[in-house]
Formats: C-alpha cells, structure tokens, sequence
C-alpha cells in the first residue's frame, strides 16, 4: 500500500471485503497444476501473521486488532488487544507477542497462556516516529536475536532524516537499544532471512506519480548492515529520481535483487524453506502483491514467487495465485505469506477479511 487512504474510504473498503467473506470466490484464484487453496480462517481486515506453538497471530490495519487463531479445533478469532494505532506488525518469541503500532512496539507475556484473558500490552519502546504515512510497520525477530522494524519515508517522495526515516531498524527488546542497518528503504512491509546465509531479504514499495510503469518495486537483500537502497536519489537500481537524482549517482547503491511490477505494492515476503512444494519452489521468495491504487489499469493482487539459482541470483519472476482482481474490480488483496511446518503456505487478505491456505497434492 503506497499511501494511507482516507478513513472513510478504507473503513467501506474494509466493510465491503467483511460483507463477502463468508463466499469467496475461490474457484476463480488461479494456480499452477497441483496446487489447491482453500479457506483457512476468516479475520477482518488480516495484515501480517506470525506462528507460535498453538496458534496463529494476526495483525490488522484500519481494524486496530490483534488475533490469535487456534491451530486446532475451531478457527474462530480471538481479539488479544484493540482500540491500537494501526498495528500491523506481530511477532513471536520465547512465549511472547510483540506488536507494531505506528511509534510504539508492545509486548503481550506468556500470550498463549492467557488466549481467554490477555494481558494488558506493555510499551517496549515509544521512541519510533509517530506520523502515520507509511507509519505501519511488518516486524519480525532475526536469527541475532533482535526484533527488526522498519520506518518508511513519511512522504511519496523527499529527503528525510536517514537515521530517523527511509529505514530498516534492529531493536534489542531488553534494553530498548534501537540501530540502524539499512537506509534508503522508502516503505518496506516485508522481509525474511535467507535460509543458510541468514541475509536479511525485503521487498519495498517505490514511489508515486512518475507514470504507469515507473518505478519498479524491489526485492532487495542486504548482505551486511549499513548499505544504501537509492531512495529518494535512485529507483530500481537505474532509474534517477527527477527531483533528488543528481544529486547522488545510482552506482552508488545497492541495486534490488529483482524489480517487481510497477505499483504492484510489494508486501510479505518468505522464503520457501518447506518440503511439500516441487523441488523448483525451494528457497524461492513467495510475495504478496497487495495491488495498486492509482495506475490507470490497476495491477498487483496476487501473490507472486520469485525463484532463485544456486547463488542467489534471481532466474524468474512469475504469478503464483491470481484471480483476486477481476478486470478492474478486486475482490480481495493478499497482505502477507507465511509457511508452515507442514509446508503449505498461508496467505492472509486484508481486503476480503481472510487467511487462505495453499497446499500441493500434485505429484513431485
């Protein structure tokens, strides 16, 4: 998502997608041969989700919820906090949730102990900027230890504070300890470490208003922390901004891994680390493509797979599932990917109110 709409605009587009819910057009989502998707739970207004040992954690937008769904028995939601600021981001460790929300990270203890009573969320920090454009943010703990938060430009295009915006953040939850590892990151809403060299991988949404088809977004990996992704100088690793390119050359960035559609609203990204896909899928980054907004013929809503060679050069870029837009109405737009143990992929729909889940019954 590029902007934060206005809440009228995004409140009916949140109701229209809870209204249809409960019959979705699944048979019309296309997959290669093999692949099935099915519902897995409805949750109003689904962003990120994160596993913990018996349940599912979800994040949302505009509803200001946080969920936990059982991974047996019912799928029915429960509501562990609400009346938050846009708290998109959760993650999972050592029994506790932690949540995003625009300038805070909350923390709910011992969570899944106390699903039918949850604890009060306490501020791990406060020190995050509070403007909301491109405010939200996609957390997740790395293989350090530390709870990785992003912080986009508060604009569509200018020349913030780097240490302050445009960034990538580590944070050490113990001590509140906040440090910069990637810069000229314009909105992130999407990262995971790649199995076996543990390098931070994340998509980015590019900027508006240079036309249908510019710039790309990105699929971007930062080999060590540090490195400069163009924005707001450089796009697509090639393409000089037209207000604050010359002033810095675009060799003098790290250029993405693979340009995405323009527009496309790159989102969650994993890596496919689950034996249940055909063998061409492992280590391949599976994407949600949360849609455009403003491209005169709209674009995205689907989740797409980049596959990579053995050293980690991208070698396709493709649709997985798609379907969620027919000609220029979407019925639904994929916020977030996420394997599981079983090695089927859940997709989560912001839009339509739903996680759905991809399984493979094809032969390998």
């Amino acid at each position: 998502m590029k902007r934060l709409c206005g809440w009228i605009a995004c409140a009916s587009f949140w109701i229209a997608g809870l209204a249809g819910a409960a019959e979705l057009p699944l048979d019309t989502l296309k997959l290669p041969p093999g692949f099935r998707i099915e519902l897995f739970a409805q949750v109003p207004n689904a962003r990120q989700m994160a596993l913990g040992k018996t349940h599912l954690f979800v994040g949302s937008m505009r509803a200001g919820k946080v969920y936990a769904i059982p991974l047996t028995g019912p799928r029915t939601p429960v509501v562990l906090a609400e009346g938050l600021d846009l708290p998109v981001g959760v993650a999972y460790r050592d029994g506790d949730l932690y949540v995003s929300a625009v300038s805070r990270i909350l923390r709910l203890r011992n969570i899944e102990q106390a699903i039918a009573k949850p604890p009060r969320p306490e501020t791990v920090t406060d020190a995050y900027p509070r403007e909301t454009h491109h405010g939200w943010k996609f957390i997740a703990f790395g293989p350090d230890g530390k709870l990785y938060v992003p912080v986009g430009a508060p604009c569509n295009i200018c020349e913030p504070d780097p240490e302050r915006y445009a960034n990538i953040t580590r944070l050490d939850p113990a001590t509140g300890r906040i440090e910069v590892v990637a810069r000229g990151v314009r909105n992130t809403v999407g990262f995971d470490w790649q199995p076996g060299t543990d390098e931070l991988w994340f998509t980015d949404n590019g900027r508006d208003w240079l036309g249908d088809d510019a710039p790309p977004d990105e699929l971007n990996r930062l080999a060590r922390p540090g490195q400069h992704f163009g924005y707001p100088y450089c796009h697509g690793g090639t393409l000089a901004d037209p207000e604050f390119g010359a002033k810095r050359r675009c060799d003098a960035f790290v250029p993405p891994v693979q340009n995405l559609g323009a527009h496309v609203a790159a989102l969650g990204m994993r890596f496919y680390a689950g034996a249940a896909f055909p063998a061409r899928y492992r280590g391949a980054v599976f994407i949600a493509e949360h849609g455009s907004w403003n491209r005169s013929r709209k674009s995205g809503y689907r989740v797409s797979v980049v596959r990579l060679d053995d050293t980690g050069r991208a070698v396709a870029y493709e649709p997985f599932v798609e379907g969620w837009l027919r000609g220029q109405s979407a019925w639904g737009r994929p916020a977030d990917v996420l394997v599981m143990p079983d090695g089927s992929l859940l997709v989560s729909d912001d839009h339509a109110g739903a996680i759905y889940r991809v399984s493979y019954r094809g032969s390998r």
